[in-house]
């Protein structure tokens, strides 16, 4: 039917599809080579889904009947899906730069934790900022991030820790969530740190009283939340805390995908894969036993190299994990201990401290950071039926947008979410 399309790509250089055959994640030697058609086209429809992508002179007989909205000329250009952001903290008040110069001198994370910076430092900016404030700020970070490519970003709470400025942070999610382009996957991260009373006393008030509320306003349709996640750390929330806050999201309908084995060996992942988790994040610590753990769960490892490098932790095991058949996504951890928007070099710190290799590092970002947040059947990949969420970049290989450390903003021409351009040079 003519005007029954959106948007129409035609003679890319290369259309970067990542999955061809429907899979809902890649790992092991499915990670050698990713799925790549030369000289080929795409079309979304009106509803923002992808309707076909195949060779330029094959869509184009097939659709010479068709009128579109918008055309672009991908020549010597190539389309990839959009960037999956699989871990932010993007809702918050009060910078923290001064602690990156505490850092610089010698000061580890949990010394200047331990001092009332890091995340309370955060949380009392956080509880005195307004709602439209923290919207605002949001929403110019969102911008950034959409800037470098970012079509799905998983959007953490976790700056309140009492109940009214968690509720807060998830309207502004919410509400960003409803009125922007950018996708967004939404946790709950009440146990992000333990307010001035004990580990069991601060569960216990997640449990009786913030995920009954979370239940209730969730029936109302008033705010969504999609994962649920707690710091599970030494000095922070043990591993029964832990066990107990994760296990009452998920009888609540919430997906676990939380923090562990960062700073300590803490068997997180041991804890994730026994509980059914669909992701656990950091993992610089992580067991052997854990990782073998997580690959037979199939719980992904949402790998965190911007937070390694500026922390100057030791690299998580990405290697170890690819080998033993782990689904491994990233994610930049923007907060204000991590302040990264760009997938991209979170990309080329994989590739360059991490030892991953281009294609892998491109799957983790793409389709392993969606099952990351339980949405690869809809996005992370360029297939037929998927939601038309793609970045175009003047360059004659894909590869370039790793290569080219802190290059993205050049590289990126336009990036497209719903089958609508959101950004363009």
């Amino acid at each position: 039917m003519a005007g029954g399309h959106s948007l129409l790509l035609e003679n890319a250089q290369q259309v970067v599809l990542v999955c061809s055959r429907g899979e809902r994640f890649l790992a092991r030697d499915a990670l050698r080579s990713l799925a790549v058609l030369e000289g080929a086209s795409l079309v979304v429809g009106k509803d923002g889904f992808i309707k076909a992508i195949g060779p330029a002179d094959v869509i184009r007989r097939q659709f010479s009947g068709e009128t579109f909205e918008e055309i672009i000329d991908c020549s010597g250009k190539c389309i990839l899906p959009g960037l999956v952001d699989a871990h932010t903290h993007p809702v918050w008040a009060g910078e923290r730069v001064h602690e990156f110069a505490m850092k610089l001198a010698g000061a580890t994370y949990m010394e200047i934790h331990q001092a009332g910076g890091g995340i309370h430092f955060t949380v009392e900016r956080t509880r005195q900022a307004s709602e439209e404030e923290l919207f605002r700020s949001f929403q110019q970070r969102l911008q950034c991030m959409m800037k470098a490519g970012t079509t799905l970003v998983e959007c953490k709470s976790g700056y309140g820790l009492d109940l009214e400025t968690e509720l807060k942070m998830l309207r502004v999610i919410e509400r960003a969530r409803r009125e922007l382009d950018i996708g967004i996957s939404a946790t709950y991260c009440g146990a992000h740190s333990v307010p001035k009373k004990t580990a069991t006393e601060a569960a216990d008030d997640i449990i009786n009283n913030h995920l009954p509320k979370l239940k209730e306003l969730g029936r109302n349709g008033e705010i969504h939340v999609d994962n649920i996640d707690v710091f599970c750390e030494k000095g922070v929330f043990d591993l029964d805390s832990t066990r107990r806050i994760l296990q009452h999201g998920k009888d609540i309908g919430l997906q676990i995908n939380f923090h562990g084995d960062e700073l300590h060996p803490m068997k997180s992942a041991e804890l994730g894969a026994e509980l059914g988790a669909q992701a656990i994040s950091h993992l610089e610590e992580v067991s052997d036993e854990g990782i073998v753990a997580m690959a037979t769960a199939r719980c992904s490892a949402v790998l965190l190299p911007t937070t390694a490098y500026m922390l100057r932790l030791k690299q998580p095991r990405a290697r170890k994990m690819l080998d033993e058949g782990v689904i491994v996504a990233l994610g930049s951890d923007f907060n204000p201990n991590a302040y990264c928007f760009s997938m991209p070099m979170v990309m080329h710190l994989a590739c360059v401290n991490m030892r991953m290799s281009m294609p892998e590092a491109l799957a983790a970002a793409t389709i392993n950071a969606a099952y990351a947040l339980g949405k690869s059947h809809t996005h992370g990949s360029l297939e037929v039926g998927k939601q038309g969420d793609l970045i175009i970049i003047n360059s004659s290989r894909w590869e370039h947008l790793i290569y080219q450390f802190g290059g993205h903003h050049e590289l990126i021409e336009y990036v497209i979410a719903k089958g609508k351009v959101i950004y363009k040079t």
